[in-house]
């Protein structure tokens, strides 16, 4: 009896461990004082979003070579990054798009950066994501709008995506799920437990057959965080059009290192 006891109170502990303490083993944001000074080498702006209880902070980063005319006028790319850091480094990401003809808005998620109040439930985190992307349907037509999901940020940038019309979705290192992806870094807890304990439980495969536009995943075969079969088995449940952006050797942190990732970026985007 003493052996079969161990092991469930083990289970038992580590569940409710998780219940309590999910936002520090999910989240890892640096905290930034509200007069930091952010340096990039291209010019950009801050913008404040209000959200519910607290205001997000986004760096918006205009296209170079911008047109006069409407149809030269470039679309935005809502970029909902990982579950780390702060605009502080996030920012570096811009010139990948700006390059491109595209302008680019990057907010930090409650707690990061300079953005204030605490993510607490996964309700908030998705109504924030969708706070931004109607902030930016104020100027920039649906159409014109690519959401773009990296890590953590690819739950809510499908969720947004299926909630609205934007012009594509791209989803860098997405998960079918956060109880997949508990299932596999914490092996030893029963999927159920998690299913029941996990706050943030962010069912990508749900919701990505429902968005109505093309799809984009990009995921690399040696990734040891999010594994490259989470995007295999999305990959089967989207309805749109949709292409998977298989990067041979790639990590989770270093797909823009490959080639084959700006080369597939740049057919997308262009």
């Amino acid at each position: 009896m003493k052996n079969l006891l161990a092991p469930i109170s083990t289970i038992c502990v580590c569940s409710i461990f998780m219940g309590c303490s999910q936002e520090s083993l999910i989240f890892y944001p640096e905290i930034l004082p509200p007069d930091y000074p952010f340096a990039f080498s291209e010019p950009f702006e801050e913008v404040a979003v209000p959200v519910e209880a607290a205001t997000l902070n986004a760096l918006l980063f205009k296209a170079k070579n911008k047109g006069t005319d409407f149809k030269s006028v470039p679309a935005v790319v809502l970029y909902l990054h990982g579950n780390a850091g702060s605009l502080r480094t996030w920012g570096a990401v811009a010139g990948d798009f700006t390059s491109r003809g595209y302008d680019i808005l990057i907010p930090d998620y409650r707690g990061f950066g300079k953005s204030t109040g605490n993510i607490s439930n996964e309700k908030q985190l998705l109504d924030d994501g969708l706070a931004v992307y109607r902030m930016l349907t104020k100027t920039w037509p649906e159409n014109r709008i690519i959401v773009y999901g990296r890590s953590i940020g690819t739950g809510i940038a499908t969720f947004v995506a299926r909630s609205g019309k934007p012009r594509m979705l791209i989803l860098e290192s997405p998960f079918l799920s956060l109880v997949d992806l508990a299932s596999y870094h914490y092996p030893f807890l029963p999927r159920p437990l998690i299913a029941m304990f996990l706050k943030y439980p962010q069912r990508t495969d749900r919701w990505i057959g429902e968005v109505a536009c093309p799809v984009y995943l990009f995921h690399g075969t040696k990734d040891d965080i999010i594994p490259f079969d989470h995007s295999a088995r999305l990959e089967a449940l989207i309805r749109s059009p949709h292409r998977l952006i298989r990067i041979e050797g790639g990590g989770h942190n270093n797909l823009s290192d490959y080639g084959a990732f700006d080369r597939e970026l740049d057919q997308i985007l262009r």
